[in-house]
């Protein structure tokens, strides 16, 4: 939906009383901006897949995330990258009036078809987890079936 420009009613001759309720339908629908902030603030990160013959690589964009806060799960194909992060600030003051701990979590989840459990190789480098699924050949199901 990116490429499609919304009709400007903020300049409208003509009111009908809904203007407000437009604007704000254009704005969640063809804000980029308003879009990309959303979704970083729910709790989702970038990835990237790659397939060739002998194993997909799917490329996770964890900026700042240490590798004891990932979690990797593979099941019947199913993979599932999940991100778990606590952050606690020690300080010696005392009589606080507030304070906060901020826990936040992240979770995707692909379907990789035919991947093979094992041999499934994982990297964090510079933010970003590489990950590497070997691929398992596919049974030839298919057969010819003779007219009678």
């Amino acid at each position: 939906m990116a490429g499609i420009v919304p009709s400007n009613r903020r300049n409208s001759v003509f009111s009908t009383g809904f203007d407000d309720l437009y604007n704000a339908l254009d704005d969640f629908f063809f804000n980029d901006n308003w879009r990309n902030n959303r979704i970083s603030s729910i709790g989702s990160f970038k990835i990237d897949i790659q397939e060739n013959d002998n194993e997909y690589v799917v490329e996770a964009k964890l900026p700042g995330v240490k590798k004891e806060e990932i979690g990797i799960d593979l099941d019947e194909g199913r993979l599932n990258i999940s991100v778990a992060r606590e952050e606690n600030v020690n300080e010696e003051k005392k009589n606080y009036v507030y304070r906060e701990t901020k826990h936040s979590s992240m979770n995707r989840s692909i379907y990789l078809e035919n991947a093979k459990s094992d041999g499934v190789k994982a990297k964090l480098d510079n933010g970003v987890l590489y990950i590497k699924v070997p691929k398992q050949e596919k049974p030839n199901t298919s057969r010819r079936i003779e007219i009678e």
